[in-house]
Formats: structure tokens, C-alpha cells, sequence
């Protein structure tokens, strides 16, 4: 066993102690950074999802053949007035976007000019959910786009400056809505503004199959509503506007006229006109709840009139 000399046994403790503290010195920044490396994240509110008048009236307690997602759906023969397929046909609901049909409707049959040029201002701005638009306050394009934008892309800033250009004015043009409405027969139907953004704005699947037929009339509302997309001038620069409704690309559908819509209040709605196994048929869909829900609601109606004897011959009928 070696034996240590004087100087280097008084030496061992100052040696241990110095030890001990770079020990402690290292324990402690290791703990330090420990601490530091913790990051604690405020938990996020938890944000309840708003409940859809449909939800609120139960609608979505009433069964269907087809376990839809949508609380209203409506099927008719357009040519026979044939009722193919019906679930809680009357209830009268919010409407959404799909109010941008009675829009284009009444701005088409006013014979203004498509090539008057129109003017995007503050006055169009959305006061009613605060949405954006890619229209910026002093754009400005002709009726004719504005039509294009609204019932292709759902501009709201469009459609809400095609009702203030109307002769007399926003009041003027809201109340051409409503008695357009009432020419139709569509009485559980009612409009306070163009856009749709509005809750007020409400219908019943009935009233808007009126609606989808008298706007399959006009060919223009055919034509820019089926448009896939567009590029409109804003500015120096080419901006371009997608349809809102993807069966457009879907080559399995003949889609003559449709439009889509949603606000909470509303959830996911979609109407149409297509041909299918030779018939002519509008389709509305209210109240859908998912993100793709309306879509596959339209599919599983597809694929139910596709196996029906005669493509179509058989009606079902849900009601609340």
C-alpha cells in the first residue's frame, strides 16, 4: 500500500473539496438546463362548435334510407315534378350562399348591361360574419365578372355590389328578390341581402327546387354557375377563381347548374340540376354537417338512383 507524504495527504482534502463543488457545480447546471429546456404551453380554450338551426330543431334525429349527413334533402324529377327522394322537405332553414341564386336570377332578368363596369367599396364589406374577400375596395370589373365571381367562387363582396348597383339601391334590389320569390311560389322563402351571409335569409328545400329550375332556364346562370374557374384582372395582376364545388371535375356527373353555401347557422348546403340515367333531376341538400358532407351526401343519392329500377322509378319519403 503506498504511503503518502505530508505535503500530499494535506494536499488530499483541498483535492476532494474542489471535487465535491465541480461535482455539485455540474450536477446543478445539468439540473438548470433541465429546467430550461421545459416549455409550458398555454392550453387552448376550448371553443364549442356552433349548433345549426337544424341541429336545434332536431332535424338530424329524423332516419333516412341513406344515413345522410344532410337534415333536408330533396330529389325531383325535373321534367315529371316526380318526387324521388324527400326528408324534411318544408323545414324552413338559413340558406347561405345558395341565396346568390335568386341574386344572379333577379340581376339577369333586370337587362342591365353585362359590361357596365362595377365598383367594389367599403359599403360592400361584410358587417354580418366579417369574412375577407380577394376583391379589394376600389376594384372594379363588369357585371358580367361580378355575376361570374358570385356564382362560381361565392364572392361575397360581388354579390352584394350587384345588389347595391341595382336601380334604386340595395332596398330596391332585396325586395326584387322577395317578389321574385313570391312569382315562383316560393312561399317559405324570404331575403334581407344578396350575399347569403345572413341567417335571415331562409328557405325550405321545396321552395329552392322552384328556384333551381327556374335558374336552369336561363343559359348564361347555366354556364358561369358550372364554370370550374376563371382569371379576372385585378389590378396589374391576373387573379384566379376556383368553383366551390368539386363534382364539376368529377366525370361521373352532368351538372347543368348548381351553387353551394355555408354559414354556421346553415352548416353545408348544395343545390343542383343534373342528368343522370336519362332524367333530369334537382338535388338540394340542406344542413350538412362535415367538412365533405354535403359531396357525399350527393354521391350516396347518385349511387341510390343509379339502383333503382329504371334509374329512378321509386320515391322514398322521410319526414319530420
Amino acid at each position: 500500500m503506498p504511503v503518502l507524504s505530508t505535503a500530499e495527504a494535506a494536499a488530499t482534502p483541498a483535492k476532494s473539496v474542489k471535487s465535491a463543488k465541480a461535482s455539485k457545480a455540474k450536477a446543478a447546471a445539468v439540473q438548470t438546463r433541465k429546467v430550461k429546456s421545459v416549455v409550458l404551453r398555454k392550453q387552448a380554450p376550448v371553443v364549442r362548435a356552433v349548433p345549426t338551426f337544424g341541429q336545434v330543431a332536431g332535424l338530424h334525429d329524423v332516419d333516412d334510407p341513406l344515413a345522410l349527413r344532410s337534415s333536408v334533402a330533396y330529389v325531383l324529377d325535373q321534367d315529371t315534378n316526380e318526387v324521388l327522394f324527400s326528408k324534411n322537405p318544408q323545414a324552413v332553414l338559413p340558406i347561405a350562399s345558395i341565396t346568390k341564386l335568386m341574386t344572379a336570377l333577379v340581376v339577369v332578368e333586370s337587362g342591365l348591361s353585362m359590361d357596365e363596369k362595377l365598383t367594389v367599396t367599403d359599403e360592400d364589406k361584410d358587417t354580418e360574419k366579417n369574412t375577407g374577400s380577394r376583391l379589394a375596395f376600389g376594384t372594379s370589373l363588369t357585371r358580367g365578372e361580378m355575376l361570374h365571381l358570385a356564382l362560381m367562387a361565392s364572392e361575397n363582396r360581388a354579390a352584394h355590389a350587384l345588389g347595391r348597383h341595382y336601380p334604386g339601391g340595395m332596398n330596391a334590389f332585396v325586395a326584387a328578390m322577395n317578389a321574385k320569390a313570391q312569382s315562383l311560389g316560393m312561399a317559405d322563402t324570404h331575403y334581407v341581402e344578396p350575399t347569403g351571409l345572413s341567417s335571415r335569409n331562409q328557405s325550405s328545400a321545396k321552395d329552392l327546387a322552384l328556384l333551381v329550375n327556374a335558374s336552369s332556364q336561363v343559359p348564361l346562370l347555366r354556364d358561369l354557375s358550372t364554370s370550374r374557374e376563371t382569371r379576372v384582372a385585378l389590378g396589374k395582376r391576373q387573379v384566379q377563381f376556383r368553383s366551390t364545388n368539386g363534382l364539376l371535375s368529377n366525370p361521373m356527373w352532368d351538372i347543368g347548374l348548381q351553387k353551394t353555401g355555408f354559414i354556421n347557422e346553415a352548416g353545408k348546403c348544395l343545390v343542383m340540376q343534373a342528368s343522370m340515367a336519362g332524367r333530369k333531376l334537382i338535388m338540394v341538400f340542406l344542413d350538412s354537417s362535415g367538412k365533405a358532407s354535403r359531396i357525399a351526401d350527393a354521391e350516396r343519392m347518385r349511387k341510390w338512383l343509379a339502383s333503382l329500377p329504371g334509374g329512378g322509378e321509386a320515391a322514398v319519403a322521410a319526414k319530420l
